[in-house]
């Protein structure tokens, strides 16, 4: 059986994987992306109706399943009794990460362009997001171990933040840098339990 031959939309969305990744979305030549994917600008136009749109073909189906599995980690947790939730401190999204890392590896080119190339479009805070979530249920935790009588230091919301923003961005810097799979999941092993020793230190727990 003959291969079958890939589509023009697959065949647009591969050139502007390439240049995406080489330039970023902002200076990513629109004209360069047509030619590269050997087809008229007017066939482009039959697919899609500006640059971004064709970004967003891309990331979105990644962008989604990524954010989905993180907002499940984080009612899960949520949804925990609060005599419960000490003992699942860094469970469902130490799982979350591992499984973050296989999905990543699996479908690393667009998630390399989403956390990385999406400046200048709807995805550029993507990363922001899921920082602003976790710095909620942080605080939204601390305050649950208050109400359980726990003496727990009181933390400014920028300083929430700033820890959040850290851990993410170390992770997601494995993506960026093209660290070799079981580098990865050693690398991410040592930064959660670098994370984990400096919360319990923070809590008064060490």
């Amino acid at each position: 059986m003959e291969k079958q031959e890939i589509s023009t939309l697959e065949r647009i969305q591969q050139a502007a994987i390439l240049e995406f990744l080489d330039k970023g979305f902002k200076s990513a030549s629109l004209r360069k992306i047509v030619r590269d994917a050997g087809v008229t600008t007017g066939a482009f136009y039959g697919y899609f109706s500006c640059k971004e749109a064709l970004f967003a073909s891309i990331v979105e189906p990644h962008a989604k399943a990524l954010m989905n599995m993180f907002m499940d980690a984080q009612l899960s947790f949520d949804s925990l009794p609060s005599a419960e939730k000490p003992q699942h401190i860094g469970v469902e999204s130490g799982e979350y990460i591992d499984w973050m890392i296989e999905y990543v590896f699996a479908h690393k080119e667009p998630v390399k362009l989403l956390f990385s190339c999406a400046e200048g479009t709807s995805y550029e805070n993507f990363i922001h997001n899921m920082v602003e979530v976790e710095e909620e249920s942080t605080l939204n935790y601390l305050e649950t171990l208050r109400q359980m009588g726990r003496d727990v230091p009181l933390l400014d919301r920028s300083l929430c933040h700033i820890i959040a923003s850290t851990m993410f961005d170390s992770i997601f810097e494995i993506v960026i840098h093209d660290i070799p799979y079981e580098e990865a999941k050693r690398s991410i092993k040592l930064l959660r339990d670098f994370y984990s020793a400096g919360w319990m230190r923070l809590m008064g727990q060490s």
